[in-house]
């Protein structure tokens, strides 16, 4: 039996099915650590507590069911779910000086992910929106993928992922304009 060091904590690990999860914690945790950086607009401390809710939620799950086929996939649903609620907790400080299709382009310069402000009404917009849709704008604005892989990824067309990124982001442009008007006090 041996402690590993784990984000501000440590885990103990004791048996052949620890030992498993381990190696899958090497696997991801950098992988994990940087989706949820990416989604939490820089903000360190939210990051860290949401990757590390996130494995302590998976030693817990995984030790009663086993391991998931796709360990990271699961670890990235369960930190995007923690995301969510937090955001929904939390109310966003009004961007008065942006519009909604102001925070778009943001989104697709790469600004929204750099600033936490920007970032914090970007993720409370994305856990309004239907799994699949923030998924895929996730994959592609935070995640930085081509929409080939995307395609490829999940079996669609490259002009299938196109016309479901273009919903996906109206439907983003509603939900900010909605987040924004409530951040506002204009609701």
């Amino acid at each position: 039996m041996g402690f590993q060091r784990f984000p501000r904590h440590y885990i103990q690990v004791s048996d052949t099915r620890d030992d498993e999860i381990l190696s899958v914690y090497r696997e991801t945790i950098a992988p994990l650590y940087g989706y949820v950086s990416r989604c939490s607009g820089g903000d360190r401390s939210l990051a860290e507590d949401v990757t590390q809710e996130a494995w302590l939620r998976a030693v817990r799950d995984w030790r009663r069911k086993g391991m998931p086929d796709r360990p990271l996939a699961w670890l990235t649903t369960v930190a995007r779910n923690l995301l969510a609620s937090h955001f929904r907790r939390r109310r966003s400080a009004p961007l008065a000086s942006l519009s909604p299709a102001e925070l778009l382009e943001a989104l697709d310069d790469g600004r929204a992910t750099r600033s936490a402000e920007m970032a914090a009404v970007v993720c409370c917009a994305l856990a309004r929106l239907p799994a699949a849709q923030a998924e895929i704008l996730e994959a592609f604005h935070f995640e930085e993928r081509p929409v080939s892989e995307i395609a490829a990824r999940s079996g669609l067309s490259d002009r299938a992922v196109e016309g479901r990124l273009r919903r996906a982001r109206e439907k983003l442009r509603r939900e900010l304009e909605s987040v924004m008007a409530f951040a506002g006090g204009t609701r």
